[in-house]
């Protein structure tokens, strides 16, 4: 008998908290490492943290610290290491040649590539595919001295999708070759982009922005009622969907595209230029937050950071704190009545309002940008943004159409589908 099950490659995650970061905080990196790491299928069995000024230029980690490391994969038959910040070269062959003394044989991956595997595996289209390999491409090609002799002793599997196994210097003038083929490749797709979008711009454009996994597909879903793909892991959407959506007549674009994390690698930016644009070329953002995660302030900035390095933070965003109902509220009394945990259903709804009437009267409710408080999934305060979505639609559209406040408008039978 044979089973059909598929075996999850096992890992170890390694991270530095260096002085400009907390123990909480290193624990939240790691957290979202081992999540990066299951979304690739991969079971976390154990996490390595050191305190250093900065992570060792050899190593990564101290001498002592790396043979703790070699000892529990050597024991334990770990068949990857996986880094929480990108390696150089110089680091991946030093770390290769520490376990190659032990006999004993392991991938080592950073946070980059295991990010890269993850887009692969979630590409649909020709842009997306086209855009995941030239980032590949970027960033094994200062990597393969050391990478091929080191993959031709691998099984394949995460962080192994690639070009296969030649000589070095032919494979550097392959890999060489590719890239150059890729970016034409992007070239001729970007124009055809350009064009779609090009005939749309009649049409207010508005685009959900925001960190990985706080629900931009579920709210898309729910705004465009249109089926799109959405799931509890990161990186559920690569490819950029665009829904035309009616709301008070006013038709208008609503685009979702890849979530952003810290640490996103730099020629994933680069590869997605075409896919970004949809952002870039956008009327309005809608920045959604996962509120009730533990970190969401440093969302915000990461999210913000990547819309300036895009070119995309002057935009008239509204900012749409989501997840409501899993607001984490222990500490939280309104009205001196303490606001349960919601498990249970008839409480459910007089929580979620509770913590509403918070939210709204805390220092995060602020004018700029204008904020909302929904819960995607569970269909809460969706039309108060509704509302908010359709005055900010209606001042751009107005810019469009200065005569149409003066036209004749019948309801269409698009917005008659919408609001049943």
């Amino acid at each position: 008998m044979h089973t059909t099950e598929e075996v999850k490659e096992t890992a170890v995650l390694v991270a530095v908290q260096t002085q400009k970061q907390t123990a909480e905080q290193t624990k939240e990196y790691l957290d979202e490492l081992a999540f990066l790491a299951d979304t690739s299928q991969i079971n976390t069995l154990y996490t390595f943290t050191q305190k250093l000024e900065k992570p060792d230029t050899r190593t990564y980690v101290g001498k002592g610290k790396m043979q703790d490391i070699i000892a529990y994969v050597v024991d334990n038959d770990v068949d990857m290491v996986i880094f929480d910040d990108d390696l150089s070269p110089v680091q991946i062959r030093n770390i290769e040649t520490e376990f190659a003394k032990f006999q004993h044989e392991v991938k080592i991956l950073d946070r980059s590539l295991l990010i890269l595997n993850i887009f692969a595996m979630r590409a649909k289209t020709v842009q997306a595919k086209t855009q995941v390999e030239l980032a590949q491409q970027q960033y094994i090609l200062p990597r393969l001295t050391r990478m091929w002799t080191h993959l031709s002793k691998q099984r394949g599997g995460v962080g192994m999708r690639g070009p296969g196994e030649k000589e070095l210097e032919t494979d550097r003038r392959i890999a060489n070759d590719r890239i150059v083929f890729l970016k034409e490749k992007l070239k001729q797709i970007d124009k055809q982009a350009f064009t779609q979008r090009k005939n749309r711009d009649r049409m207010v454009r508005v685009s959900l922005v925001g960190y990985t996994n706080v629900g931009k597909s579920t709210l898309m879903r729910r705004l465009a009622k249109a089926e799109v793909f959405a799931e509890n892991k990161l990186f559920a959407t690569v490819d950029a969907t665009v829904r035309k959506v009616t709301f008070d007549t006013i038709p208008f674009l609503l685009s979702d595209t890849v979530g952003f994390i810290r640490k996103l690698p730099t020629m994933l930016i680069e590869s997605f230029k075409s896919t970004l644009d949809e952002v870039r070329e956008a009327d309005i953002l809608l920045h959604v937050v996962d509120i009730s995660h533990p970190n969401y302030e440093e969302h915000i900035e990461v999210v913000n950071s990547t819309l300036t390095e895009i070119g995309a933070a002057d935009k008239p965003t509204i900012l749409v704190f989501n997840k409501i109902d899993l607001f984490s509220s222990e500490e939280i009394v309104i009205n001196d009545w303490e606001i349960g945990s919601g498990n249970e259903p008839e409480n459910q709804q007089s929580r979620i309002e509770k913590v509403t009437a918070f939210l709204k009267n805390s220092y995060m409710n602020n004018p700029q940008p204008q904020t909302v408080f929904i819960s995607a999934e569970q269909k809460e305060n969706i039309e108060e943004l509704r509302e908010t979505i359709v005055k900010a639609v209606k001042e751009k559209h107005i810019l469009i159409f200065p005569n149409w406040l003066n036209e004749v408008h019948y309801p269409t039978e698009e917005l008659e589908e919408e609001e049943e």
